[in-house]
């Protein structure tokens, strides 16, 4: 029988893996120059902390949770966002009694049972942080920042930041006294209607192009915000623009999870269609608290690799990823690869990538697999080099031969 991936599922395989990896880590560097520290969390988890913690009115919780019933009979979930695993975590762990804000980043596999399409996948990879007990609009700002810095460090250009807030508790509940007030007078389906009574607010976060159409004079937050959350906006916008980060202020950004307040930003990008959000995320004051924990402020972001990824490409940025062989021997006789295989250990442990050709193969053959190899340098090792102490290094790009002392091999290949 013949096995083949999930339906949904990318998967990456070399070479092109290599280009993931690159985005991946240039997703992760302007958080660990931030002092962010990684974060490893559970993959799977209690359904509750997900149904308690993301809301049972969004899509996510609804309708695209991946959730199974362990052999103790309890009822668990695949992760579909990283927030609420990284507070649980924070919480169990006692992080949140010491310094703060806890500032970490995690990466990783998330699962949510959703259509499969170009960039939307069921099993699906994020870049994220969280920056935990702080509650100052500066740290807002570093948290996009970080995000900018990321693509700016990708040659990413064809994107727009869009931001929003969602205010404080006062600012939300008069915004939905007057939500509830026109949802009424609009005509919903059943789905949308029920929805509407868990929480007015997600209807807002509806794509359907009648939904759009019909909420066109939705009443925005922003109309309904308190002095001191228009205060705190403002100190983002204001911490933003001095930075140099050009935003666009969309008051109908709501975002997918129930948990945001104040301060809410995605990331969108031209060329990717339908799926144009490459990452976006939010401040969570009260989540901690839901969640069992004391009552602390926070602040991330999810970033999706696939995205990143496909919008790179979609712009044709050329991923370089630094995982070039400097050097392909070619073995010949017993002795030889015995020989090689020595001198690998020996260069890899100074950090040069090096590889060789295994097994009892003709020379024809060895020097082709040194070609498709990619390697900068190519040497053939026999009972003569072996002897004499020197080998006949060649530049695989102009074919240049240089003759190496094997003692000094590691230092020309540096």
């Amino acid at each position: 029988m013949k096995f083949q991936v999930p339906k949904g599922v990318k998967e990456y395989l070399p070479p092109e893996s290599a280009k993931f990896e690159l985005v991946r880590e240039k997703l992760i560097a302007p958080a660990r120059f931030a002092n962010y520290q990684l974060m490893e969390t559970a993959v799977f988890e209690d359904t509750g902390l997900f149904t308690s913690g993301v809301g049972e009115s969004t899509d996510v919780v609804s309708k695209e949770m991946y959730t199974f019933t362990d052999r103790a009979d309890r009822s668990l979930t695949l992760r579909p966002e990283g927030t609420a695993g990284v507070m649980r975590a924070v919480i169990e762990s006692g992080l949140d009694r010491g310094q703060l804000p806890v500032k970490v980043w995690y990466s990783g596999a998330f699962f949510r049972a959703e259509r499969p399409q170009a960039g939307r996948y069921r099993q699906f990879y994020q870049v994220g942080v969280e920056a935990i007990g702080g509650d100052d609009p500066l740290l807002d700002v570093e948290v996009i920042s970080l995000a900018v810095q990321a693509f700016k460090n990708l040659g990413l250009q064809d994107y727009e930041v869009h931001i929003n807030s969602l205010g404080d508790k006062p600012s939300r509940e008069s915004h939905r006294e007057a939500l509830v007030k026109f949802l009424k007078e609009i005509d919903l389906d059943d789905a949308t209607r029920e929805r509407a009574k868990i929480n007015p607010l997600r209807v807002l976060d509806d794509k359907r192009p009648e939904m759009i159409t019909a909420l066109k004079d939705a009443p925005v937050i922003l109309d309904y915000l308190t002095q001191e959350a228009k205060d705190r906006y403002l100190a983002v916008k204001n911490g933003l623009t001095n930075l140099g980060i050009k935003f666009i202020e969309n008051p109908k950004l709501v975002r997918g999870l129930d948990y945001y307040t104040h301060t809410t930003f995605e990331f969108v990008h031209h060329k990717l269609g339908a799926q144009s959000g490459i990452g976006g995320g939010g401040r969570y004051d009260g989540l901690m608290e839901k969640l069992g924990g004391q009552s602390l402020s926070g602040i991330g972001y999810g970033i999706g690799v696939d995205r990143v990824l496909l919008a790179c490409e979609a712009e044709g940025i050329e991923l370089s990823p630094a995982t070039q062989l400097s050097l392909y021997l070619v073995p010949l006789g017993e002795d030889a690869r015995k020989y090689a295989i020595e001198l690998l250990a020996n260069l890899r442990n100074q950090g040069i990538r090096c590889d060789m050709a295994f097994g009892e193969r003709g020379l024809k053959g060895a020097m082709k697999s040194g070609d498709k190899s990619g390697a900068k340098y190519l040497a053939v090792l026999g009972e003569d080099e072996i002897s004499s102490g020197q080998a006949e290094i060649k530049h695989m790009s102009d074919g240049v031969v240089t003759s190496v002392r094997l003692t000094e091999i590691s230092d020309f290949l540096k």
